[in-house]
């Protein structure tokens, strides 16, 4: 019942927000411009898409006519228009998980999202996930973002994100398949790279160098507890990460990830300390070619097994990364494209040990509307050797 009415209560607005905005997509009608501007092929952003995002979803050189009421009152900012849009997932799968069925994902996402100005140098970004997988799986991105902090590039972001985020945004990505290492946890360690709770910082430079800083619960973005708690520890995560522009076509960057959890099972409890680091590399030809490369190797200590044989281990390391060939024949014109994804995780945790190879060819039918079809091969330890297929639509509006 109360996700039932949590569903009504966002439809309400959505329909307040038709009836006085045109139910407008967010920031393409906002500022009357192509999708093409930020995303090529959607939802993948391009840079100036980044540097649209980064700025408090303004863009630096354009002003949104008439963005905000007149209220007569200097202290309020009311935007005219709500920014609204959608994005729609429908897929189609062979051998997923090598269940060896075929299985009609559709839908597969049907998220809202919102974003804006709420003050000078204030935004907001979020969205809701109406269904994700047949579930209504709430919000995930979700965050206040102050911007240009003592009149430089240093922007501060509270709320809920993905620490991935200042690596490569797999919200973004163009494949069915995934970044894996950024989801993996070891044991029962709750921390990876995915979604968390916190605040983050970050710095750029003149000279190309992009510094960020977090501080998260470390534990995701479940519910909270009885007592009104999201962090189910006293222990903080923390994570730095430097980035470097090469030229005009490359970048490099460096990561590190640290921290502390309390962790139990049905025989012992345990402070489990965990590190994570290595480097990402960025090369672009023209718009036409990007590789995107990450390497990252994790050591975690005292992590506990849910079993009486094994209960702890002294250390576990694990390695692994993903490297990921995009082509757009046509630059941000493209029609068709094509992406090339390897995953690889080795592990002395040896159930997650796997690797992953996938083709992906898919079509831009308009800037907002593309599909795409997908052949993914993994050796994986867990699941045994198999290939997946799968053919699907997004939409975005």
């Amino acid at each position: 019942m109360r996700k039932l009415a949590l569903i009504i209560l966002v439809v309400c607005i959505f329909l307040e927000a038709y009836n006085q905005a045109m139910a407008i997509p967010a920031f393409a009608r906002q500022y009357r411009l192509s999708c093409q501007t930020c995303h090529a092929p959607a939802p993948r952003l391009k840079p100036y898409g980044d540097e649209f995002a980064g700025n408090g979803f303004k863009f630096k050189d354009s002003e949104a006519p008439r963005y905000f009421l007149e209220t007569g009152d200097s202290e309020l900012s009311l935007m005219r228009e709500f920014p609204i849009g959608f994005r729609f997932d429908l897929n189609a799968t062979y051998n997923n998980a090598n269940k060896k069925q075929g299985d009609f994902a559709t839908p597969y996402v049907l998220k809202i999202l919102s974003g804006g100005t709420i003050a000078p140098d204030v935004a907001y970004y979020f969205y809701f996930f109406f269904s994700e997988r047949g579930e209504v799986a709430g919000i995930e991105d979700a965050y206040i973002m102050f911007n240009d902090l003592f009149n430089i590039d240093l922007d501060l972001y509270i709320g809920q994100y993905q620490i991935s985020d200042p690596l490569f945004k797999r919200e973004l990505r163009l494949t069915f398949a995934d970044y894996n290492i950024y989801k993996t946890k070891v044991g029962l360690a709750k921390a990876n790279l995915a979604y968390d709770r916190g605040v983050m910082l970050t710095l750029g430079l003149e000279t190309g160098t992009d510094v960020v800083l977090q501080v998260g619960n470390g534990n995701g973005i479940a519910a909270a507890n009885e007592a009104r708690l999201f962090d189910k520890d006293k222990y903080k995560n923390y994570s730095a990460r430097i980035s470097q522009d090469i030229g005009e076509f490359a970048r490099i960057g460096a990561f590190s990830y640290i921290g502390r959890e309390s962790i139990s099972n049905n025989f012992t409890r345990s402070n489990t300390d965990f590190t994570i680091f290595g480097p990402d590399l960025t090369l672009s030809y023209n718009d036409i070619l990007e590789l995107n490369v990450q390497y990252l190797f994790r050591t975690d200590k005292n992590t506990l097994r849910n079993s009486a044989a094994s209960t702890a281990d002294k250390e576990i390391k694990t390695d692994g990364g993903f490297a990921e060939l995009i082509f757009t024949p046509q630059g941000d014109n493209s029609g068709p494209y094509g992406a090339v994804l390897f995953n690889y995780i080795n592990s002395d945790y040896k159930e997650l040990n796997e690797k992953s190879l996938t083709l992906h060819a898919g079509h831009a039918i308009r800037r907002n509307l593309r599909v795409f079809t997908e052949y993914t091969y993994t050796d994986s330890k867990q699941l045994g050797k198999f290939g997946k297929a799968a053919v699907g639509i997004m939409a975005g509006f």
